[in-house]
């Protein structure tokens, strides 16, 4: 177990214990799974009958199915490609924990902790949606689980995401049962000393309820939920970094009018993107209106033929971005939306139809909206990383920067004992375009990777696991981009004039509280870590909120 013990993820970010979150199988939102995941909210079963009673007439159409002797996929049948091997009823309980046992193969790093518990919760509402034949005390031991601490420690692979996600769900069934490791107080334990720490006793899987747990989309689309969260903090960072970038640069607001995106072009999130960044430039000394510009210009007044001394258009990293940044914006409302249906589903199989009694074998387990819009989601952040790299480029670089300092060095007096020994943000840099390459490699569609597996039963899978996988590496590479960008903002206004910046004045105060400019050469990794905290926290975050209005 030494590779349990050394991958053991960390605790939830932070506690509000004050909110709570009552699931029906409905109205779970992507903002609930961010709060109990992260803010350590509790979560309780609705006690609505209209809630109770379909798990409970479910199960009773189960039982009477298993009474009459016919055949019930999982239940009385083997899995997948064995589903022609029918076995007696008395049987069914011990089919349950051979399959958890057999699932029991994951590899690879652990899951952190907010992914596990949003796994957790997302499976518990989908059972409480009534169609999964299990009972109301298997729903509510998941929810003990969250609210008790005790967290299932899910290896990251082993999902082709078509059959639910079948291995790393098992070890959630397999916690349930009092099997496994869990975390716990900080430390990993046997779920069954864990168990026994909180007063609650280990359950026996029913028929079909083993299936049930593990048969379903709740590992993909917990990763996916809480990279929508995390992603929606880089779409509100990127239009600050460009409200900065135009203001350090001396570039022109013009862009971002709103004749440009609301008449003209109106894609929401272009037009929302283009809004933020106006309200940020609002009251700024540092960027330059249009028309100011062309003034400044003048007409050609004879001849044929003049160079400007002026450019009357900013390069396409500043005068594009809203077209950028919108496509994340909207990118964001639909996988949103597709994200909210597949969190309140029910993704399982066979489901159990109490209105007609009939038992319904189908494919919900089936992970390809979340697939779909997992890379759409990577590849529009990716290019948001893109966008902030090449922004960055202009400032740090002489040649672009209108004047500012090669690299973002701090100004020497002549014949300082430091001249010509700095290479301010030069490291920087390097390392921004590491991470915006890395990014970008990863956005191959892997909705194309589609395996036949399991005896070619399962000859079509959504591969929707290693999709919202990589969406959640590719968002956390584009938060320390766009937190290196920041810092190097930072220290562009303040070589420019802090003081005259607009309304992200607030958010160069912010992180000036954490991180100091930059006098001469030093090392930055703990800068970065600092703003990207900044970032997680969401106190950055809330002011890039309140600034855009």
């Amino acid at each position: 177990m030494t590779r349990v013990v050394e991958a053991a993820p960390s605790a939830p970010e932070r506690s509000r214990p004050g909110r709570t979150v009552v699931l029906d199988g409905s109205g779970l939102t992507l903002d609930d799974v961010t709060a109990v995941a992260r803010d350590g909210a509790r979560v309780v079963l609705s006690d609505d009958p209209r809630v109770r009673a379909p798990m409970a007439a479910s199960r009773a159409l189960r039982d009477d199915a298993l009474r009459r002797g016919i055949p019930i996929y999982g239940v009385t049948t083997g899995f997948g490609d064995s589903v022609h091997r029918q076995i007696a009823p008395g049987k069914a309980r011990e089919l349950q924990a051979h399959l958890v046992r057999n699932l029991g193969c994951g590899t690879g790093a652990l899951a952190p902790v907010d992914v596990a518990r949003a796994t957790v919760l997302i499976r518990a509402n989908s059972l409480a949606r009534g169609h999964s034949g299990v009972r109301v005390e298997l729903v509510e031991r998941l929810l003990d689980l969250l609210n008790a601490g005790i967290v299932p420690l899910i290896p990251e692979e082993g999902s082709v995401g078509a059959s639910g996600d079948l291995v790393p769900l098992s070890y959630v069934a397999a916690v349930v049962t009092g099997t496994r490791d869990v975390l716990f107080r900080g430390e990993v334990r046997p779920a069954a000393e864990a168990f026994r720490q909180v007063g609650l006793d280990p359950l026996v899987l029913e028929p079909k309820e083993a299936l049930s747990l593990v048969n379903g989309t709740a590992f993909m689309t917990a990763f996916a939920a809480l990279a929508v969260t995390d992603a929606r903090r880089v779409a509100r960072a990127a239009d600050t970094c460009t409200a900065l970038a135009v203001e350090v640069l001396n570039g022109i607001a013009g862009p971002f009018t709103a004749f440009i995106h609301d008449v003209a072009k109106p894609h929401p999130g272009q037009v929302r993107s283009a809004a933020n960044i106006r309200r940020m430039l609002e009251g700024s000394g540092l960027a330059r209106g249009y028309d100011e510009v062309v003034d400044e210009a003048g007409a050609l007044d004879g001849g044929g033929y003049r160079e400007l001394t002026v450019h009357i258009q900013d390069r396409y990293s500043l005068r594009c971005a809203p077209h950028f940044v919108g496509v994340l914006w909207d990118t964001l409302e639909w996988v949103e939306r597709w994200l909210t249906t597949e969190i309140n589903s029910t993704n399982d199989n066979p489901l159990f139809d109490v209105d007609t009694g009939g038992i319904r074998s189908g494919g919900n387990f089936s992970g390809g909206h979340v697939a779909l819009a997992m890379d759409a989601l990577r590849t529009a952040v990716a290019s948001v990383a893109d966008l902030l790299d090449r922004q960055l480029e202009l400032v740090v670089d002489e040649k672009f920067n209108n004047e500012l300092t090669p690299n973002l060095i701090a100004r020497l007096p002549a014949g300082h004992a430091e001249e010509g020994l700095n290479h301010g943000f030069k490291g920087m840099q390097l390392a921004c375009s590491s991470l915006t390459a890395d990014a970008l490699s990863r956005c191959m569609p892997t909705t194309v990777f589609s395996r036949s597996t399991e005896c070619h039963n399962q000859d079509k899978v959504s591969m929707g696991t290693t999709a919202a996988r990589h969406t959640r590496d590719v968002v956390a590479l584009t938060e320390k981009v766009a937190a290196i960008h920041l810092l190097a903002l930072c220290q562009a206004a303040d070589l420019r004039g802090a003081d005259r910046l607009g309304r992200t004045r607030a958010v160069f105060d912010r992180i000036r509280a954490r991180v100091p400019f930059v006098g001469v050469d030093r090392e930055m990794a703990a800068d970065i870590a600092q703003v990207v905290e900044l970032l997680h926290d969401d106190s950055l975050t809330e002011t890039f909120d309140r600034l855009a209005g």
